[in-house]
């Protein structure tokens, strides 16, 4: 078990025409089920092409895809310092519970 607690994820999707945003928000779930922070941009990480190549002139999939970096980057050193200063957040233990126990609530 690789243990993926405040690992930087981001999710990047390419397409010809639609199904971006349907897989975009399937693949965060993964980060957010997993600790994982998650990197944003200033659109949702698409790029659009339909041949090989064709992606490097989707301008604005290519500014989404820089600006995603530059947050990434400074997530990256953001968490790093974090953890030195202050370490991991600590986690509860799982409780499996089919959603609703009574005995387990803090009423």
């Amino acid at each position: 078990h690789f243990d993926k607690t405040m690992k930087i994820g981001a999710s990047v999707v390419v397409a010809r025409r639609g199904g971006c945003s349907a897989t975009f928000d399937d693949l965060n779930k993964y980060f957010t089920i997993s600790g994982m922070p998650v990197a944003s941009s200033t659109y949702w990480n698409c790029i659009h092409g339909r041949i090989p190549g064709e992606a490097a002139y989707d301008a604005e999939g290519l500014q989404t895809m820089r600006n995603l970096a530059k947050n990434m980057a400074f997530l990256l050193k953001s968490v790093a310092l974090g953890k030195e200063k202050y370490g991991l957040p600590q986690k509860e233990s799982s409780h499996w519970t089919h959603f609703v126990r009574k005995d387990l609530a803090d009423l």
